[in-house]
């Protein structure tokens, strides 16, 4: 294993924590420390001993402090390859000393143009150009040279050099090179991104022209849908703490491939809840939800009341911690996850008792709906919209039948749809006031997802409602609701038939609102 000794080392950050203590311990094994700008500035304060590129290279920085560190001898005394005499040579005649050590972050780019009011100057001023190019022509050459981007690795970089007299193998300088081009890719694709939604009459495209993301490493999976498939998990860097992909697993056997897609659904559908909500969640779909108005406890219940037989090896979220009534009353059912923001000490000594069952804490504090991307990919092509984050409340809707529904009927549609638009499409919900009843879902028919969630419903629907996805294209399912003794249902409208719906609801007594809006989840 090829060990590099350091003997000079480059060191320009945008991102000053830490740097003076690095730098500091980097002089300890007597580097010389090369610097430009503000890093100079702040090294220096601190006793840290700087000589600036400016001196080395012969060039002031100019131009605002755009043109200081693009210059041969920067270049030539990263790139040279120490084993080749050719280029010690031609170093040594042109007076570019050798730089082993390369840290750098970059110009705040994304933090920039995620300010409220950032303008497109403002944005392009924080296109980092010197950064870049330097740490990639480290990277490049990481036989020889060690490029230093992540904070954290500053205190294993000062570890390894203790432990070798100065010096850092040309292993970690892989890794490190590694991580440097991956920055290099998230930052351009930022930019990408970022003016590629420009056009250039300064008006905002709803997508850019080329789309570019970079997902990070999670953990690696036993396999994918059916175990004869490979799998991984990735995440965002920038993912909110509110999310399965930043859980905390305090407990169980490995997460799944299924376990992540449908704890996924879960937990997105607890959020949609102000009340204390329970939602139990099998292969995507809700078989169970409910709320309180007092505790998680009672809303459990609830849930697991709508499927019982469903929610045997089912999925949990909850939007409020879980307590030790609540865990000894999920211990008695088989399940494969439970979600919560946060478990307290009975909770985790009933539920420690089942070793393979997974707990997962997540930070609470999301908003209700969450922002930004849905991606589907297809083979060939990627598909991209905007989350489905609406909030509409039932009673802003159009009623369009003779008879308004009554508060608890408007209460329960509220409900039944914000159930519904977790369901995978063609959807129809049966809901009281608080309490997931029956579950259609996925039917090329929309009057077939009703029959099924009257046949799936545990409790009579006499004086229940009903809420659908999209709208209803026949007469159908309001006939055969009020069969069963709905009193009201929730649809989006615009159907060509529309008035055959309503005209089925005003004789059999029903109130009906349309809210304007499709919840289609496929």
């Amino acid at each position: 294993m090829r060990l590099n000794e350091i003997k000079r080392a480059l060191v320009s950050v945008t991102d000053k924590a830490g740097i003076v203590e690095f730098a500091a311990g980097l002089r300890t094994f007597g580097v010389e420390i090369l610097s430009t700008g503000g890093t100079a500035d702040l090294l220096r304060k601190n006793g840290v001993e700087v000589r600036e590129v400016s001196e080395y290279t012969g060039f002031p920085e100019m131009m605002d402090g755009r043109l200081k560190t693009l210059h041969p001898k920067v270049h030539g005394g990263i790139l040279a390859q120490r084993d080749k005499e050719e280029h010690v040579i031609s170093a040594r005649s042109q007076g570019i000393e050798m730089i082993d050590m390369v840290v750098v972050n970059l110009y705040a780019f994304e933090d920039t143009v995620a300010r409220p009011g950032c303008t497109l100057e403002e944005a392009v001023e924080n296109i980092d150009i010197g950064g870049p190019a330097m740490l990639r022509a480290a990277a490049k050459n990481y036989p020889f040279v060690t490029v230093v981007t992540d904070l954290q690795d500053y205190r294993l970089i000062l570890e390894e050099m203790k432990a070798t007299g100065g010096k850092v193998s040309e292993e970690t300088n892989f890794s490190s090179a590694v991580k440097a081009f991956q920055l290099t890719a998230r930052y351009d694709a930022a930019i990408s991104n970022y003016l590629g939604r420009i056009r250039p009459d300064g008006a905002r495209k709803d997508f850019p022209d080329a789309l570019t993301f970079q997902f990070v490493k999670a953990l690696d999976l036993r396999y994918g849908e059916n175990p004869h498939q490979k799998a991984s998990f990735y995440k965002e860097r920038d993912a909110t703490p509110s999310t399965i992909a930043n859980a905390r697993q305090l407990q169980g056997k490995e997460l799944s491939y299924n376990n992540i897609m449908d704890s996924d659904a879960a937990w997105q559908m607890a959020c949609d809840f102000d009340r204390p909500a329970a939602v139990i969640v099998k292969h995507a779909n809700p078989c169970g939800a409910a709320t309180s108005t007092g505790d998680i406890l009672t809303a459990y219940k609830k849930a697991l009341q709508t499927d019982p037989l469903s929610a045997f090896g089912g999925i949990v979220a909850f939007n409020k911690p879980v307590d030790g009534q609540t865990a000894e009353e999920l211990a008695k059912t088989f399940l494969e996850v439970i979600i919560a923001p946060g478990f307290d000490r009975d909770a985790l000594e009933v539920l420690r008792a089942k070793k393979n069952l997974r707990l997962l804490d997540v930070t609470p504090g999301m908003e209700r709906g969450f922002p930004g991307y849905d991606f589907r990919r297809v083979v060939g092509g990627l598909l991209v919209q905007e989350r489905d984050v609406s909030d509409e409340d039932v009673r802003n809707g159009k009623v369009v039948t003779e008879r308004t529904p009554m508060d608890d009927e408007f209460e329960a549609l509220n409900f039944a749809w914000r159930v519904v638009k977790y369901v995978k499409s063609n959807a129809v919900v049966i809901a009281a006031k608080d309490q997931l009843i029956g579950v259609g879902a996925g039917q090329m028919s929309r009057i077939d997802s009703l029959k099924i969630a009257l046949m799936k419903a545990n409790f009579p629907t006499k004086g229940a409602v009903l809420a659908s996805d999209a709208f209803f294209p026949f007469r159908d399912v309001v006939d055969t609701a009020a069969t069963a003794g709905i009193t009201a249902m929730v649809q989006p409208g615009g159907s060509v038939r529309d008035e055959e719906s309503v005209q089925a609801a005003d004789e059999h007594g029903m109130a009906m609102v349309f809210t304007g809006r499709r919840h289609f989840k496929h």
